[in-house]
């Protein structure tokens, strides 16, 4: 029971992540298949998204085998973070997704379409899953269908509770932070110094929050003043 737990918890972590960071993916596939009939839709979301998901899969596993090369940990933790604080500003649309018009036209769009975005999904999973691949499989076979069928509820979720994002923010802060930590080249000194190994991460976790909320504001007013003026 004790060794489950840890794991159940690591799983729902990985759903929560999969979730926060799909609501791109989730517009995408709606976009790629709009023009197609409604029949039509239903297969191009379903064969889609399951080669989304199946490269989505090797490309995580490609990554957790990687993180274990000297200093990608920490370079992984890095770019982590950037992602991290893109979840709180990015308000891109991705209106530029063409409509496929054949049924293998808009399944391609979709795949091509998550793979290109798919990085920080890849990043977060491979970190929070502690380079399990069990954990990272069943992870992505948990949310995935909760991304396709439940995206639009999802997204109005977080429209509606801001905090949400915040929360997945401060969660890819800990765990890029957990990342560099487990850095086999430091981890000696923070396994020594645990008072600094938890200040470092709580100096991520704000300064990701922070960056990202300021960053949101200045680009609110911005907007407010464009369409006064305009």
């Amino acid at each position: 029971m004790e060794a489950v737990l840890p794991f159940l918890a690591k799983l729902v972590n990985i759903v929560f992540l999969d979730l926060i960071l799909a609501g791109d993916n989730a517009i995408v596939i709606g976009l790629a298949a709009r023009n197609l009939p409604s029949s039509t839709q239903k297969k191009a979301i379903f064969y889609g998204t399951g080669g989304a998901v199946l490269l989505r899969i090797v490309a995580t596993i490609v990554v957790v085998w990687l993180l274990k090369i000297p200093w990608l940990l920490l370079v992984g933790g890095i770019l982590l973070i950037g992602i991290a604080y893109k979840l709180l500003v990015d308000d891109d649309d991705h209106t530029d997704i063409k409509a496929g018009r054949t049924l293998w036209g808009a399944i391609r769009t979709i795949i091509v379409a998550d793979a290109a975005m798919g990085l920080d999904n890849v990043i977060a999973v491979a970190g929070a899953a502690d380079q399990n691949i069990v954990l990272v499989i069943l992870g992505l076979l948990v949310s995935v269908p909760i991304v396709v069928w439940g995206s639009t509820l999802f997204i109005k979720l977080i429209e509606r509770f801001t905090w949400i994002i915040y929360l997945g923010s401060a969660v890819l802060g800990f765990t890029a932070s957990k990342m560099i930590t487990e850095e086999k080249r430091i981890h000696p000194f923070f396994e020594d110094h645990p008072a600094i190994r938890i200040a470092f991460m709580a100096v991520v976790i704000i300064g990701v929050l922070t960056a990202g909320f300021l960053k949101k504001r200045s680009d609110q007013r911005k907007k407010k003043n464009e369409n006064s003026f305009g």
